[in-house]
């Protein structure tokens, strides 16, 4: 009867510890579960799809073809079928946003995608090889001294024709702004990534694997990349948003991409001179664009708080 009831509670006890405990959470359930509470970052994900998806699925949806001319309803103002009117060319105002949503969207993408790659490299290398910091430090103040503004419009100037004649009007463009535009924008991740990896490199786990004789290439891929990538992860969410509005006010200033293929920014510059025919050719790719760039700072500002051990 005594071990009967000395078993019972043991068990008793051991339940009441694991209810303490609570039960066991990953690290990925648990960045994701404070991520789900922040409404905000909830929010975004819900207008970035939406956008997303409209820009992706709706032209093909749409019973409107951009190809075919109808000047006898040019600049026609909101209404039905096209609820944001037309343009200058009879075109519905509301499919050519959700087609420049495309390039505009597609270019933040890769764009930051270039962007975190060049800010990661040049972030680890100062950080973890000491002979490399200054200089590497140096570039990067450099380029943040620099007026990237003018530098953009000067280099798309200077290699937009010869682009286009390698790789088409099309992609040699579209090269172009990613390169560009990810090339001018990874200063902020190099410096985030590079104070990171400097207070990692002196931690016991570093020092262990250099005391086994472990490479330095593989110590920097299999140790020190994945403890940063948490501000990386931060940092590539608003740079997103960095790129769209850098793509948008080349394209704005005619430096961008072809009339053929409209992007947000193109659709400002063409509408700005009949704003007064048709608010809406103005109002509607500046209400997509700012309802992005919100989206995507409002995820970013949910997948900080989530990767922030204090706030878990």
């Amino acid at each position: 009867m005594t071990d009967i009831q000395s078993s019972a509670d043991v068990e008793a006890g051991a339940a009441e510890v694991l209810d303490d405990l609570g039960e066991f959470r990953s690290l990925r359930a648990d960045v994701w579960r404070q991520f789900r509470k922040h409404k905000g970052a909830m929010a975004g994900v819900v207008i970035l799809t939406i956008i997303t998806f409209a820009c992706f699925i709706g032209p093909l949806l749409l019973p409107f073809n951009l190809d075919e001319l109808d000047t006898a309803n040019a600049n026609k103002g909101p209404g039905w079928p096209n609820i944001w009117g037309t343009d200058n060319l009879g075109r519905d105002a509301f499919t050519r946003a959700l087609l420049g949503g495309r390039i505009s969207l597609l270019v933040g993408f890769v764009a930051m995608v270039v962007s975190i790659v060049i800010g990661v490299l040049v972030g680890v290398l100062a950080g973890y090889v000491r002979s490399l910091d200054f200089f590497l430090v140096w570039l990067t103040d450099l380029f943040l001294s620099l007026p990237l503004l003018p530098i953009l419009l000067v280099t798309v100037v200077l290699f937009r024709d010869p682009m286009q004649d390698a790789l088409g009007d099309s992609l040699g463009i579209f090269m172009l702004m990613v390169v560009i535009i990810g090339g001018t924008s990874w200063m902020q991740t190099a410096r985030i990534v590079r104070g990171e990896v400097l207070s990692i490199r002196e931690q016991e786990f570093i020092l262990a694997s250099r005391s086994i004789g472990t490479r330095t290439s593989r110590i920097i891929t299999q140790h020190i990349i994945p403890n940063v990538l948490s501000p990386v992860i931060v940092a590539a969410s608003l740079g997103i948003a960095l790129a769209i509005l850098t793509e948008s006010a080349v394209s704005f200033l005619g430096l961008g991409f072809p009339i053929e293929l409209p992007t947000w920014g193109r659709l400002l510059n063409e509408a700005k001179d009949r704003i007064s025919l048709n608010f809406w050719l103005v109002a509607g790719p500046g209400l997509l664009l700012s309802l992005t760039v919100l989206s995507v700072n409002l995820i970013g500002d949910g997948l900080r708080d989530a990767l922030d051990p204090k706030s878990r």
